[in-house]
């Protein structure tokens, strides 16, 4: 049990950088196969999914001037679209931040937009919660 849910910390944490995972799917097997594990593995995914989230914030806060650098996490085009869903729905947009393409990037703009902390890492932890519920609780139907 232990061990799962330390893979799914890790799992999420991952999928809410720039590098490919799976989140939902180990969140999903994690539940399927011990329903009494909903809440405690949903709240493992939404911590670990949302410090990843925090830690684009930061790269996009404080080492905006590397952006040029080939290790940046956002290419131009990524930071453009990004940009964009900020400029049109504002800090709100942050709920959305669990979205596949344009989620992660649009954490390192909020960074790049000086979007103070605390204000941040509530709607990015209720977007991502709100998505791991629906996920965990699906899996428990089926």
């Amino acid at each position: 049990m232990t061990a799962s849910l330390f893979l799914l910390f890790l799992n999420a944490f991952i999928a809410s950088t720039i590098l490919p995972a799976a989140s939902e799917a180990t969140l999903w097997l994690i539940v399927a196969d011990d329903p009494a594990l909903l809440w405690p593995a949903i709240a493992v995914a939404s911590a670990g999914n949302t410090a990843g989230a925090a830690v684009n914030w930061a790269l996009g806060r404080f080492l905006s001037r590397f952006s040029d650098r080939k290790w940046y996490p956002l290419k131009p085009k990524q930071q453009q679209r990004a940009s964009a869903w900020f400029q049109r729905f504002g800090l709100w947009s942050l709920l959305f931040a669990w979205l596949p393409v344009v989620g992660d990037p649009l954490t390192v703009v909020a960074g790049l937009l000086r979007v103070r902390f605390p204000i941040f890492l509530a709607l990015v932890a209720v977007g991502k919660t709100g998505r791991y519920i629906i996920v965990a609780l699906t899996a428990t139907a089926i």
